[in-house]
C-alpha cells in the first residue's frame, strides 16, 4: 500500500466542496475520489464513524446519539475537527494507510475567504497529513480547468456555482481583476425547495429528496413541456407520511430568487470590468461551472440578462479540482498562492 503511488504521485488536488470533496491525482491525470463532504460522529466523544458515501447515506436517519454533518458551510470550514478528520480519511483512502510519502495537496477556497480561514484550511490539511498546502482561489481553479488560458493578456470570466458558495471573477495574466462571491449556490436551491413545498403543499422533505427533485425537473426557464415527479413526505397537518407531485414550473418558482441574486453578481461583476477587458468578454463570452451551473437553462438565462454568449463547461462538476491539479505544475506563475508546509 505504502508504494501504491510512489514519490512521484505524492501531488494530489483536492476541492473541498461544501457538498462533495474531489481529489485529483497527478500521476494518474485524474479523478481518484469524489463523495460527500459529510462525516457521521458521535455526539458526546465526537468519534468519527463513517465518511463520504457511507454518512451521507446516514443523513436525517442517524439515532439520537449519533449526528451526521456537513463540516463545510458556505465553502469554509465550520468544525475544523471534523474537517481535519474528514481530509485525512479521504486521504489515507487515496494512499493507503501505510504511505511513506507524504502528499503536496493544492486546495481551492472561495475568493472572500478571510486570513483566517484560509490558514485553518492550510492547518487542517497539514495536520491531515500533508507535507506541503497550497489554496487556490476557486474562481481560478475552475477557469484552468475549464481550459481557458488564464495567463494570457485577456479577460476571461468564469461562473463558479458550488454548494455553499457562487464565485464569479474575471481573470486576465494570471490573475483576479474583478471578482465577487456570493453565499448562494446549490445548497441554496435545496433549501428553496424545502421552503416552497412546505409551504404550499404543507409537506415536509429532508434534503436528499429536495437535491433530487432539483436534479430532475429544475430548470431556470419555462420548459416547452412541463414536467413533474412524485415525491414523499411528512403531512405537517396529519403527521402522517403523503405522496405528492411536483412539477418543474413549481421548481422554477421556488428557485427563481437565488438564481436572480447570483445574476445581479454576475452583473455588478460585469459593470466594473476595465473597458478593454469588458471588449474581451464580448469576444470569448462567460463560462460556468460547479454542480450548480447544472440547472437546465441556468446558462441561457444568464445570456439573457448579460447579452453575453454564456457556455457550460465541459465537465462542470470536475473543472474546480482538475484546475487545482494542474495548478500544481504552475505555482511559480500563478500570483498569490497561500503556502503551509511542515
Amino acid at each position: 500500500m505504502a508504494f501504491r503511488f510512489g514519490f512521484k504521485g505524492r501531488s494530489i488536488g483536492i476541492d473541498l466542496g461544501t457538498a462533495n470533496t474531489l481529489v485529483y491525482s497527478k500521476k494518474h491525470n485524474k479523478i481518484i475520489l469524489n463523495e460527500p463532504s459529510v462525516v457521521a460522529v458521535e455526539k458526546e466523544t465526537r468519534l468519527v464513524l463513517a465518511v463520504g458515501n457511507e454518512a451521507k447515506e446516514m443523513l436525517g436517519k442517524t439515532p439520537s446519539g449519533i449526528v451526521a454533518v456537513k463540516p463545510l458551510s458556505e465553502g469554509v470550514i465550520a468544525d475544523y475537527d471534523i474537517t481535519e478528520a474528514m481530509i485525512k480519511h479521504f486521504i489515507k483512502k487515496v494512499f493507503g494507510s501505510y504511505n511513506l510519502f507524504m502528499p503536496e495537496i493544492m486546495l481551492c477556497v472561495p475568493i472572500d475567504v478571510t486570513g483566517v480561514e484560509k490558514r485553518a484550511v492550510l492547518e487542517a490539511a497539514i495536520n491531515a497529513g500533508a507535507k506541503t498546502a497550497y489554496l487556490l482561489e476557486e474562481a481560478r481553479a475552475a477557469a484552468l480547468g475549464s481550459g481557458l488560458d488564464i495567463a494570457a493578456p485577456e479577460g476571461n470570466m468564469i461562473i463558479d456555482i458550488g454548494g455553499g458558495s457562487t464565485d464569479i471573477a474575471i481573470i486576465s495574466l494570471g490573475g483576479i481583476v474583478e471578482s465577487k462571491t456570493v453565499r448562494t449556490a446549490g445548497n441554496n436551491f435545496d433549501n428553496d425547495i424545502i421552503k416552497y413545498i412546505k409551504k404550499t403543499h404543507n409537506l415536509l422533505i429532508g434534503e436528499k429528496t429536495a437535491e433530487e427533485i432539483k436534479i430532475k425537473i429544475g430548470t431556470a426557464l419555462p420548459l416547452d413541456e412541463e414536467e413533474t415527479v412524485l415525491i414523499k413526505g411528512r403531512d405537517l397537518i396529519m403527521g402522517l407520511p403523503k405522496p405528492v407531485t411536483i412539477s418543474s414550473e413549481e421548481v422554477r418558482e421556488a428557485i427563481k430568487d437565488s438564481l436572480m441574486e447570483i445574476v445581479e453578481c454576475v452583473k455588478s461583476v460585469l459593470e466594473k470590468a476595465p473597458p478593454e477587458l469588458a471588449s474581451d468578454i464580448v469576444d470569448n463570452g462567460i463560462v460556468m461551472a460547479g454542480g450548480g451551473s447544472l440547472i437546465r437553462n441556468l446558462p441561457e438565462m444568464v445570456s439573457k440578462y448579460t447579452n453575453l454568449n454564456v457556455r457550460l463547461a465541459e465537465n462542470p462538476l470536475e473543472s474546480v479540482v482538475m484546475g487545482a491539479g494542474m495548478a500544481l505544475d504552475q505555482v511559480n506563475v500563478l500570483k498569490k498562492i497561500e503556502k503551509l508546509a511542515r
